[in-house]
Formats: C-alpha cells, sequence, structure tokens
C-alpha cells in the first residue's frame, strides 16, 4: 500500500478507536499484514482491514454479514462497527483485536482447537445465497502467477507436472473458512485455562468442500513439515467435534484430504518460486520441501499421504 494511504488507514483507525475525539493515547499500533489480498492496521483495541478493491464488495458484504451472526460468534470474530465504508476504492471493515499464535512457541499452538472451530463451522448450514469459497480459486491464482513471474525457472515444470495430476471433483456443499492456517486464529481476552479461540479473516468464507479447510496441515504432514502426533491430535479432534470432511470417523481421511492437500501442496510450491524470485533470493528450506513434494506428485500420480507405520 502506497505510504500515503496507509497514514490514512492508521488515521481512520485512530478515529475508530476513539471515536470520543481522545487527543492522546498510548495505544499499542502497528501494521499487522500488508498484502495483495488487504492491508491491515491496529490500534489499541480495535483492527481496521483495507480489503483489496478487485470489484467483489456484494461478495465480501455477505461474508462479513454472515460473520456478525450471533449463531457463528462463538466460532468467528464477528465485525466491529465501521466508521467509514472505503478508503477510496478499497472497503474497510473493522474487528476487535485478538492476540496471534505464537510462532516462535510451536509446542503451544492450539491445534485441538483450530480443530474444533472448524468442526463447528463445517456443521453450520451455509445461508442461502452465499458464495463459494475461494480456496481452489487461490490455487489456481498462483499457478498462473507463478506462470507469469518465472516462466523459465527449473522448478516450473515440476509444479504444472504436480498441478495436472489433480482431477476435478464434485464438492459438498458445507460452509468453509477457505483459507485456514494458524495465523487464521486470535485469542480474546486473556491467556487462561480455558481460552476463547476465534477464527478470523472471512475474505475466502463460502460454500465448498470442508476438505479444502484441512489441507493445508494435511500438505505439511505428508512433506514432512508436522510432526505425526500434532496431526493425529488435529485430525482427532476434529473428527470428535462431529467435523464431516473426512467422512466417517476411524476410516481413510485421505479419501477425501488428498486431492485438496495436493492442491495447497502445488499452491504453496507455486507462491514460494513467485516470491523468491520476486525478492531475488533463494528458496529456504521449507519451500523446497513443497518443491521436492510437487515432484513426488507428479512422479509417483498416487497419494500423497505418507505410508503407513510399520
Amino acid at each position: 500500500m502506497e505510504e500515503t494511504v496507509l497514514v490514512q488507514l492508521h488515521a481512520l483507525a485512530r478515529e475508530a478507536a476513539h471515536p470520543a475525539g481522545a487527543t492522546a493515547c498510548r495505544c499499542p499500533v502497528g501494521l499487522l499484514a500488508d498484502r495483495d489480498d488487504g492491508t491491515v492496521v491496529r490500534h489499541g483495541g480495535l483492527v481496521l482491514k483495507a480489503h483489496a478493491p478487485d470489484g467483489h464488495q456484494e461478495e465480501l458484504r455477505s461474508r462479513i454479514s454472515l460473520a456478525a451472526e450471533p449463531a457463528l460468534a462463538p466460532v468467528l470474530l464477528a465485525p466491529l462497527p465501521r466508521p467509514r465504508r472505503e478508503l477510496g476504492d478499497r472497503p474497510l471493515t473493522a474487528w476487535p483485536y485478538g492476540t496471534p499464535v505464537d510462532p516462535d512457541a510451536p509446542g503451544a499452538a492450539p491445534w485441538e482447537e483450530a480443530a474444533r472451530l472448524l468442526a463447528a463451522l463445517h456443521r453450520t448450514p451455509p445461508p442461502p445465497g452465499l458464495p463459494a469459497m475461494r480456496a481452489p480459486v487461490k490455487a489456481a491464482l498462483a499457478v498462473e502467477r507463478m506462470r507469469r513471474a518465472v516462466p523459465g525457472h527449473p522448478a516450473t515444470a515440476t509444479v504444472l507436472h504436480a498441478w495436472h495430476t489433480l482431477p476435478d471433483l464434485p464438492a459438498p456443499q458445507a460452509l468453509c473458512h477457505g483459507d485456514f492456517h494458524l495465523g487464521q486464529l486470535v485469542r480474546l481476552g486473556q491467556a487462561g485455562p480455558d481460552p476463547r479461540w476465534r477464527l478470523i479473516d472471512v475474505d475466502d468464507l463460502g460454500v465448498g468442500d470442508p476438505a479444502w479447510d484441512l489441507a493445508r496441515p494435511a500438505a505439511w504432514f505428508a512433506a514432512g513439515l508436522l510432526p505425526p502426533e500434532v496431526w493425529s491430535r488435529f485430525l482427532t479432534a476434529y473428527e470428535s467435534a462431529g467435523g464431516p470432511a473426512t467422512g466417517s470417523p476411524g476410516g481413510d481421511p485421505w479419501a477425501r484430504l488428498d486431492i485438496p492437500a495436493r492442491a495447497l501442496t502445488v499452491q504453496t510450491a507455486a507462491l514460494a518460486l513467485a516470491k523468491s524470485t520476486a525478492e531475488g533470493r533463494q528458496l529456504d528450506e521449507v519451500e523446497q520441501v513443497m518443491i521436492d513434494t510437487c515432484a513426488r506428485i507428479a512422479t509417483l500420480r498416487t497419494e500423497l499421504a505418507p505410508p503407513a507405520s510399520p
């Protein structure tokens, strides 16, 4: 985001946090994210997001309205009243600040809580008129971005080969987050024995196959980046909470998760190639693992899941 627009966004966040016109404050402020899909700033207990000017404001309004439904308050972070609706051509939304998952404490990551929230979301009947969740579209956009940015990179062909192994599948019609990872969780209130975690960022929320919401941790597990015991905790908590994405509890979850997990692997690898090239750097270790997993997908054309332990 341009610096002048970012200054305006911070000013709007301050105004929203202090509607009575406070002249001075000691609120923590900062830039939380600045990506193609949105810019997010914090002022004290308020977060203001300027969404991308992508021409899909009606869909965004539908998603925000759903997040405000009282029935989903235990699952989704609810929006706050907005001081104004746009900043130029970018829609604005306001949210309460929540404490994110600590990336430096992987052992304390709330995998079970995340699984239960996803299960509750997936069990909620989607309202009429809700748009499709955007996970499959985002995977395709990542591949197209890679094609444009690095057509001659040695790994591009590998990622494309993996992409072309993916069949089209009929999508169950469940309510889905559309972009789940641990960065989409915040804790409300103080840390305690019963933390109140909520899912955030409803930009990709919609109707589709709930297996896509499990696809990223499934892909990490299959690539060896998520320990088996963590994956087992996550999957067990999800199925115990009645989550429908894997079919019947106790069955083979990969019958439903395999294709979305492959797609998320390809998406991650494609974005890694595009971003590392744009930044003029080599792939890091995790990014290289995802490229290597794409090679495995393209060569073996079998289920992504690791073989069972002997």
